[in-house]
């Protein structure tokens, strides 16, 4: 079980500065909190709404790919290697754009 957070630190910045960080952690997908405790080398905490999408993605992924290899395990003789190399060409792009 994690420490309950009770502390504050609290730090000026320009306005600039604030719109900076909150800019940059808006294009990891994360809160301006975490990406400060990211920064300070303190790991997050909770998951982005982002981060979550991907990791459903994922999931679909592999299970397509487990979809596959199920496939051409139970119909050795009669799978289509073209084919399966298709599908497996597509798993491969698809993992490129995540």
């Amino acid at each position: 079980m994690s420490a309950k957070r009770s502390e504050w630190i609290n730090l000026r910045v320009t306005p600039e500065e604030k719109k900076n960080v909150a800019s940059k952690a808006e294009a990891r997908g994360m809160s301006t909190c975490d990406f400060v405790r990211q920064k300070l080398g303190k790991p997050r905490v909770r998951k982005t709404r982002r981060e979550r999408e991907k990791l459903l993605h994922i999931a679909r992924i592999g299970n397509n790919l487990n979809q596959l290899a199920r496939w051409a395990n139970t119909y050795k003789s009669n799978a289509d290697s073209i084919l399966i190399l298709a599908e497996l060409a597509a798993v491969e792009k698809e993992l490129k754009c995540i």
